[in-house]
């Protein structure tokens, strides 16, 4: 039995893997990078993170993991006070967290989405939207050949940009700059196929679907079209956040963060001119417990 959680910005996850393929799935939202305050993260979510994690360290010892990979991404990079909370897990969970780079994100993401992928793309770019950052990650012939790590995350949107317009200009800005960067590699010529992944295009899925009970099999290979996230945008733009997280499909949690969510796909949508988004559930979990099973 083999184990990988994800400490993301905003989402906890667990997936405990059994050899015969079985899988077991856990998932708590604590916005790590909740209220981020001088460069560290603040005492009550290390707190919340924390207790989830003793949850998720339960689960393994009932499920007799033998080997685990445990990665924190964005908000526990860039914090300055990481020590402080790895130190902390340890000694509350008995879990060894390893914070990787943009880079080794990207690899492990890469990795996951397109194991679930049916056809596969010739030319995509990965769109990873985590709370703290998201990658961007230009794949030609299933070969990551470019990928760039930028500070766009939707917690941090929501809470360092006060308005739709101010996150709309940001937005503008960072996703130029990739295509600018892509331009200058030789790279912006294919024509790329968008491919979503995590909670934040996971949900617009599920809202799509209009899903009670959250199904990743019909969320793989879905698509969201621009036409559709226009529509979603102009209905829950002027909604409460409480409102926003009565629509079925949406996780409790995200009814502010679903906003600039959105306005980032529209807008790569846009700049890549394609009309649609097609989405993987898979992503940087599955990943790395891929890397666990091959290295067993």
């Amino acid at each position: 039995m083999f184990a990988a959680i994800d400490i993301g910005s905003n989402t906890l996850r667990l997936l405990i893997k059994g050899t015969g393929g079985e899988k077991r799935y856990f998932r708590q939202i604590t916005r790590l990078s909740g209220q981020f305050s001088e460069g560290c993260l603040n005492v009550e979510s290390m707190a919340r993170t924390t207790k989830a994690l003793k949850v998720f360290s339960h689960e393994m010892e009932i499920a007799g993991i033998t080997k685990y990979h445990a990665v924190a991404t964005e908000a526990v990079r860039r914090a300055e006070n990481k020590e402080d909370f790895l130190v902390l897990v340890q000694k509350e969970t008995g879990l060894n967290i390893e914070v990787i780079s943009g880079e080794q994100e990207a690899q492990f993401t890469t990795t996951g989405v397109l194991s679930v992928l049916d056809p596969l793309p010739t030319n995509a770019i990965i769109i990873d939207i985590g709370g703290g950052s998201t990658e961007l990650i230009c794949v030609q012939q299933g070969i990551t050949k470019f990928q760039h790590s930028y500070p766009l995350g939707v917690v941090r949107l929501c809470e360092e940009l006060s308005t739709f317009e101010l996150r709309a200009e940001y937005i503008s800005e960072i996703i130029e700059d990739y295509f600018n960067r892509l331009s200058e590699a030789g790279l912006s010529e294919p024509k790329y196929q968008l491919i979503g992944t995590a909670g934040t295009v996971t949900t617009l899925a599920a809202i799509s679907q209009h899903m009670t009970e959250y199904d990743p099999d019909k969320i793989n290979n879905s698509v969201l079209t621009t036409e559709w996230l226009n529509q979603i945008l102009s209905n829950l733009k002027p909604m409460s956040i409480e409102d926003r997280e009565k629509t079925p499909g949406m996780e409790a949690g995200r009814g502010d963060l679903i906003i600039p969510g959105i306005q980032i796909l529209l807008k790569l949508a846009d700049q890549f001119r394609q009309s649609q988004i097609r989405v993987s559930d898979s992503g940087l979990l599955e990943g790395v417990i891929a890397g666990l099973n091959n290295n067993r």
